[in-house]
């Protein structure tokens, strides 16, 4: 597997300090970004792990007409663009059409490609360009073994900085399962393996509105994502106060809870390195 460089002091891969990207689901406002984002990188500093702050500046694929999207484009970008310069961390966030990714791309180290838009041609050809990583999530939809093809086309531009992302599969109405098998066979691909565990637990359209979640799952399932060897980051949506999130409410982490999490991540990423070193 290969290594990707987010930045100098930030790279996923073989032998690399456990990753985690994590931050609210959507930009709310500035006052509730900078301060998750300034308490997320002080426990990634003091446990020692590698941190990405993560925040969507628009959310395109709400359940509801009614549901909140985001701020305002340029404003959302800017406190992206804030986060990055007042805490020194590589951020990411969405991209969703080919047009807003050079712009995007000014502010974010990472561009991800949302899962059900991992097939779209242009807008991979249109991040591989940018130069950026780009993190593409595997659809719900989608087998583990064919994501190499979405890897190929952002690879076809000269770009080989990619990651890719299980977030979980549909399972029948309202609902994802995870199957770990997946994570080894994407690790096939030569590429890093990101975790979602926040979105791994999601009842999609399960809330009526909105969808649900079932966050009692979030540890043990992103313990059983590293513990399979084949993961290098976890992503998790953190909020200071999940219920009342404007996005994903029922599924995102407290942010009391995260020191906690992240502590035994690592510890069972380093046993992890520990048994792949030995057999190597």
């Amino acid at each position: 597997m290969t290594t990707v460089s987010i930045n100098p002091d930030v790279q996923i891969g073989p032998g690399r300090p456990l990753t985690i990207i994590a931050g609210p689901c959507v930009i709310e406002n500035e006052p509730l970004v900078m301060q998750t984002a300034e308490q997320l990188a002080c426990v990634a500093h003091q446990l020692g792990v590698q941190f990405i702050f993560k925040s969507s500046y628009k959310k395109a694929n709400r359940t509801s007409l009614d549901s909140f999207v985001g701020l305002d484009f340029g404003e959302a970008l800017a406190i992206l663009e804030k986060v990055r310069e007042t805490y020194r961390v590589p951020v990411l966030t969405d991209v969703h059409t080919e047009l807003e990714v050079p712009i995007v791309a000014e502010v974010a180290d990472v561009l991800q490609i949302p899962a059900f838009l991992c097939r779209q041609t242009d807008l991979l050809l249109a991040a591989g360009r940018t130069g950026r990583v780009v993190n593409i999530k595997k659809g719900q939809f989608m087998a583990p073994e064919d994501m190499h093809r979405a890897a190929e086309k952002v690879a076809s531009t000269g770009n080989q900085r990619i990651l890719l992302t299980e977030r979980g599969t549909t399972f029948g109405y309202h609902n994802l399962v995870v199957d770990m098998r997946g994570l080894v066979i994407m690790a096939r691909s030569g590429y890093p393996v990101v975790f979602d565990a926040t979105h791994s637990v999601q009842l999609p359209g399960g809330a009526g509105k909105a969808s649900g979640g079932q966050p009692e799952f979030i540890l043990p399932l992103a313990r059983a994502a590293l513990a399979t060897g084949a993961v290098s980051a976890i992503f998790m949506e953190v909020h200071p106060d999940p219920p009342r999130a404007l996005s994903d409410a029922r599924s995102q982490l407290p942010l009391s809870q995260f020191r906690d999490v992240v502590l035994q991540l690592r510890e069972l990423h380093q046993v992890m390195q520990q048994i792949e070193g030995e057999k190597a």
